[in-house]
């Protein structure tokens, strides 16, 4: 019984595909109770409607974790334009709502342009931040105004990959601190007819990739077999 214990006190860093609707700290949770040690922690948070790449560092080795979240990432997703939601994705209800039969393929390569390169992005209001030690979702939730500041981040690539009008498909690599969700909201701005990420898988961390990670369920088969 002792031995998955000292493994992972000893320090893992686990490749967790996480699952719909479950939340990071979900998956952390699960996995610091199927090994049994207090020092589990991930890099990087995805939101609960986001699926893909979630680094979970246990025991010695969660001292990498500001290591793993600082390297570079790719997403894939969708926007659906011609609607906004408060939350820039599906944990809210679309409104607004406004044609896009106008948009073409060539207005959407042209307004990723803007969206490339070193730019200043506005954090979604809906968002872990804090401002005055309270989380700005909160605040949101309360009705309460929040001005963010806009941060500096860089977008390395912002390719669309297929179109389904409404439906956006793409592809982003970009820095750390970088919401695809304020990216979905504003080049659906950008475009006059609103938009909102309505789908997002993160593909890669620095060099670790998604291909590699294995699903929640799979990770506690493999807790099984090493207690035998």
């Amino acid at each position: 019984m002792e031995q998955p214990k000292n493994i992972f006190e000893e320090g893992q860093v686990l490749l967790i595909d996480k699952p719909l609707q479950w939340t990071s700290f979900d998956a952390v949770r699960k996995i610091r109770n199927l090994i049994r040690i207090k020092k589990v922690g991930h890099a990087g948070t995805l939101d609960p409607l986001a699926t893909g790449l979630l680094i979970v560092c246990t025991g010695k080795f969660t001292k990498k974790i500001n290591e793993f979240m600082a390297q570079e990432k790719e997403y894939t997703g969708t926007i659906t334009l011609g609607a906004v939601t408060p939350t820039y994705d599906l944990e809210s209800e679309p409104v607004q709502h406004k044609s896009f039969q106008h948009i073409t393929y060539e207005m959407l390569m042209e307004n990723t342009k803007p969206f490339t390169g070193e730019i200043f992005q506005i954090p979604p209001a809906h968002s872990a931040i804090k401002v005055d030690g309270k989380r700005v979702y909160e605040l949101a939730r309360q009705g309460k105004e929040v001005k963010l500041e806009p941060r500096k981040i860089t977008i390395k690539q912002f390719e669309i990959t297929q179109v389904d009008l409404p439906i956006v498909h793409f592809k982003v690599v970009c820095s750390t601190g970088t919401y695809i969700r304020s990216l979905a909201n504003d080049f659906g701005a950008a475009l006059g007819c609103g938009g909102y990420l309505s789908s997002l898988r993160r593909t890669r961390i620095g060099t670790f990739k998604v291909d590699n990670a294995i699903s929640i369920a799979d990770f506690e088969e493999k807790i099984k077999l090493l207690k035998g």
